[in-house]
């Protein structure tokens, strides 16, 4: 038998062939695999190509499967690194995020099809759509993302502009155009959006900041400041205490609910809440929150089964955001 040209990399495309073109569902005759070889000019023997999927499973990791159907053998990929459930998390994840633009989204979800077969990447295409959801426009996203990091990595702070919309549909630069320079901590998801957690020296504040509405990002040369009023920031519990990533002041405040409405706050804060009944109908709890105008609108969303019972001082906020916007409704 003649030897192709592309012999040395039999075992990368023979790797190639086995991933792409058989799963659990679809597999290869040896003839068929030493087909589909010889499209990139590879030959090789059946004994060599026992050896290699042997390789592959103890070496790679990747297990070839030997299945026997009447006269004929049979030959697929067994398991995965990603089994085919756990890309269609990760595309669903990419289609419902924002801050992810509608082309980024179509190119990653093309590149994650090349984790599975190319039998499932075409299930996988059928179940891929585009709708009209709200995407960012602000392509250079991901970049700005990588920035922080880096920053963070190298103990710096950043330079960037920092944009808002404005009534004709637009993107203004804040103050001005004026450059925010801060020191950046930490990045977390919230609200579907990336969010950069940064030290505003200026205004001795730790801050959040949209990561798609950073731009023109730069790393400076200067370190990094607020490490000790950032000690006292959990990153970890952020999005439970926080509301739309608008700050306030942090109070522990105590609501009252109707029981039927408990998994909504289970969902929002977490399993660690202790809840005390009231009655027979109703529990109370605990909990510690930023204080802002989010938080009440968040309290006004979930009815009348919910209470806000204290402290007093929270319950005369509450009071006087609602006087004022029934006053704006008049």
């Amino acid at each position: 038998m003649s030897r192709g040209a592309n012999q040395k990399f039999k075992f990368t495309y023979l790797m190639r062939v086995m991933l792409e073109k058989t799963d659990d569902e679809h597999a290869l005759t040896m003839h068929q695999i030493m087909s589909e070889l010889e499209k990139y000019d590879v030959t090789a023997e059946r004994k060599s190509i026992y050896a290699d999927f042997a390789d592959m499973t103890e070496k790679f990791g990747i297990e070839i499967i030997k299945e026997q159907i009447g006269r004929e053998t049979y030959y697929h990929v067994g398991s995965r690194e990603f089994e085919l459930a756990e890309v269609k998390l990760l595309v669903d994840a990419i289609q419902s995020s924002k801050f992810i633009t509608q082309t980024k989204s179509r190119e990653l979800i093309s590149k994650i099809k090349g984790l599975v077969s190319e039998h499932q990447g075409r299930m996988l295409q059928r179940q891929v759509f585009m709708d009209d959801r709200v995407k960012t426009m602000n392509e250079s996203v991901f970049y700005n993302v990588d920035e922080v990091y880096t920053a963070i990595n190298e103990n710096k702070k950043i330079r960037f502009k920092y944009y808002k919309w404005d009534i004709n549909k637009r993107l203004v630069a804040r103050r001005g155009g004026e450059w925010f320079v801060l020191s950046p901590w930490g990045l977390t998801w919230m609200d579907e959006n990336y969010y950069m957690i940064a030290y505003d020296e200026w205004d001795g504040k730790v801050k959040s900041y949209r990561v798609d509405k950073m731009m023109k990002i730069s790393i400076t040369d200067e370190k990094r400041v607020g490490q000790d009023e950032f000690k006292g920031y959990d990153m970890a519990n952020i999005s439970k205490a926080t509301f739309g990533m608008y700050g306030g002041p942090k109070k522990l405040v105590k609501i009252q609910f109707e029981n039927s409405m408990c998994g909504v706050f289970l969902d929002r804060f977490g399993k660690d809440i202790s809840f005390h009944p009231v009655d027979e109908n109703h529990s109370e709890f605990y909990v510690d929150v930023n204080v802002s105008q989010h938080f009440f609108g968040w309290l006004f969303g979930l009815g009348p089964k919910v209470k806000l019972a204290g402290p007093e001082e929270v319950v005369e906020d509450l009071r006087a955001y609602l006087a004022e916007y029934r006053k704006s409704m008049e």
